[in-house]
């Protein structure tokens, strides 16, 4: 059994819920079938079990260390990293045109989840550069995609993203980073950035800053934000290195968990002259960083996800192997003991898990293949529905298995009673990986207001009507089976008390009131939607115990059961969720400083 993967259920994604070899046969991607994308998974499998597992308590101990003004990261992360690269993982979705194996994002995805669940410090080294070289591939000019992008997507130099500032948090809207223009081809940048992941470190030859800075003169808030290239080694032509580019590392921030992947704060400009490359046209920055940012929140959410994974299958592991107490009734002292699985609690908590952490593996697979078909698609009109559907996903991806897996986690600590809290053991790191998600992209309550606030009334509603068309789909396709049809039926109830719940909110004059409980709203809406995963899972794990010789019988029928969990115990806790939401309830939002402590 591996503790990074369970490959059956890869594979059920892929070719059972969804249509992977419909993507695969776009003359796009003609280079590959189901026997290639198996062999890069096997590949992918070893390295990430080899190189990037075996060392995963090791770096959490030993953390990259602050010497001399620089970063000193343990070798074994290096090493992971020089066979992700080796291996052409860096420039995986990346055309032939840059020397990339131009997979679909679909099959990309399962491979990042092998290498996120293995060890998410080290991988989030890789998925910066790659998110940051998307950026410079969709936005940038053609001279600084030839100068950039060989070099990084042959793992050389690694990349970041720079938008939080001391002062700005997640407000975007007060960054005070400069930008001032010169007479020659860059812009002098001043300002100091926080929360930087990988923003320094020994590993790759430089390192690319995707940094957002205000152009003097350009209007205020976020609609005067610029989008630079600042690398922190200075790029000669021919992609030499020249001088150091004043990019100054203050210091290391020490978080709880993902301590293998250095956070820092980034001086620019504060001891000499530091140049910074405009992106596309000034004042449009935050547009295109949010390209990289919404493929941020997807992969934070699948990164909640496969430690929710980690946890799950160590547990597992651990109840089926560790024998405790005796069943209610089976008192004699002399008998022998069962293993702990045999619990019907423990068995509760394993299932719960297991629903979280397949559900949202599935919304993880889902998103993933939208963004293939967006991107196959030829009719404008298909292509913007498709766009519309993710907009309006795209929150919930990254939030509720932020929310949710999390409690995967913590059950899975739960499983092994006092050992989980040990480090002799691993649940409680995953716990402590995982807990840094609600915070990344975007703490869960600035989601909860995009969904709401933005993604629900985008185009008057054009997202939400979308998103309902689709689960409506599948909610009539499961009606059409005998043993799925209460699922479809409770599912659509669900759906009426979030239109519901919704119409009330956008009904209301008060922004402020419609907005106070968006957190709930967020919360009971993925609940709506992973509910709508397990309804897609449990129609093809149908579909499979129909066959002849079904020789999968106990992984299908542990689908089924995972479904009816979700359903029972799970998805009624909405109907009190969408309730309140509607009642436009201002309990919170009219609570004074003064009514927490009284003075």
């Amino acid at each position: 059994m591996s503790m990074i993967v369970d490959r059956r259920n890869v594979d059920f994604l892929l070719y059972e819920v969804f249509d992977t070899q419909k993507i695969l046969s776009a003359p796009i991607y003609q280079n590959f079938d189901r026997d290639a994308v198996t062999a890069i998974l096997d590949m992918a499998q070893a390295i990430a079990e080899d190189k990037y597992f075996s060392c995963s308590a090791d770096i959490d101990v030993n953390e990259p260390r602050f010497v001399d003004g620089g970063v000193l990261v343990p070798s074994v992360i290096k090493d992971a990293l020089a066979a992700y690269a080796e291996a052409g993982f860096f420039a995986a979705t990346f055309s032939e045109e840059w020397g990339g194996m131009q997979l679909p994002w679909h099959i990309y995805v399962q491979i990042s989840n092998l290498f996120t669940c293995a060890n998410t410090s080290i991988n989030s080294y890789a998925f910066l550069t790659v998110a940051n070289a998307n950026v410079i591939n969709t936005f940038g000019s053609d001279a600084q995609q030839a100068l950039y992008l060989p070099p990084m997507l042959e793992g050389r130099w690694f990349g970041t993203m720079c938008l939080s500032e001391p002062q700005a948090g997640s407000s975007l809207a007060d960054i005070k980073t400069k930008a001032e223009p010169t007479e020659d081809d860059y812009y002098r940048i001043t300002g100091t950035k926080m929360w930087i992941s990988g923003g320094d470190q020994d590993i790759s030859e430089n390192i690319i800053h995707l940094v957002l800075a205000r152009i003097p003169g350009g209007p205020p808030g976020v609609k005067g934000i610029s989008l630079f290239i600042v690398p922190k080694i200075r790029v000669e032509s021919g992609r030499s290195l020249g001088e150091l580019n004043n990019v100054g590392l203050s210091g290391l921030i020490h978080k709880m968990g993902n301590r293998g992947t250095t956070n820092t704060i980034l001086n620019f400009g504060e001891g000499g002259e530091c140049r910074g490359y405009l992106i596309g046209e000034p004042h449009k920055g935050l547009q295109y960083m949010f390209h990289m940012m919404n493929e941020a929140r997807i992969a934070v959410g699948q990164g909640s996800v496969m430690s929710a994974q980690a946890g799950y299958l160590y547990s597992l592991d651990y109840a089926r192997q560790r024998p405790q107490g005796r069943l209610p009734g089976e008192k004699e002292p002399s008998s022998p003991q069962v293993t702990i699985i045999e619990h019907a609690d423990v068995k509760r908590m394993l299932m719960a898990q297991k629903a979280y952490v397949e559900g949202g593996a599935a919304l993880i697979a889902y998103c993933a293949q939208l963004i293939d078909q967006e991107k196959l698609v030829t009719d404008s009109t298909e292509k913007k529905r498709l766009a519309l559907l993710l907009e309006i996903l795209t929150p919930v991806a990254k939030s509720w298995p932020s929310e949710f897996c999390l409690e995967a986690n913590k059950l899975a600590i739960q499983v092994l009673g006092g050992y989980g809290y040990t480090r002799e053991y691993p649940v409680e790191r995953f716990y402590r990986d995982n807990r840094l998600n609600l915070i990344h992209e975007g703490t869960h309550a600035i989601h909860g207001i995009d969904l709401l606030g933005r993604k629900v009334r985008m185009q008057g509603g054009a997202a939400l009507s979308v998103f309902l068309e689709e689960i409506s789909k599948s909610v009539e396709d499961g009606a059409g089976y005998e043993s799925i049809a209460p699922f479809a039926s409770t599912l659509q109830n669900t759906i009426t008390n979030l239109i519901e719940a919704s119409e009330a909110v956008l009904a209301e004059d008060s922004l402020r009131r419609q907005l106070a409980n968006a957190t709930i709203y967020l919360d009971a809406f993925g609940h709506v939607v992973i509910a709508w995963m397990w309804l897609l899972q449990s129609i093809a794990a149908t579909e499979g115990l129909s066959g002849n010789d079904v020789v999968d019988a106990h992984f299908y029928e542990g689908k089924l059961k995972a479904c009816r969990f979700f359903f029972t115990y799970e998805l009624p806790k909405t109907k009190a969720q969408f309730d309140l939401v509607a009642s436009l309830d201002d309990t919170c939002l009219n609570a004074e400083a003064t009514h927490f402590i009284g003075v």
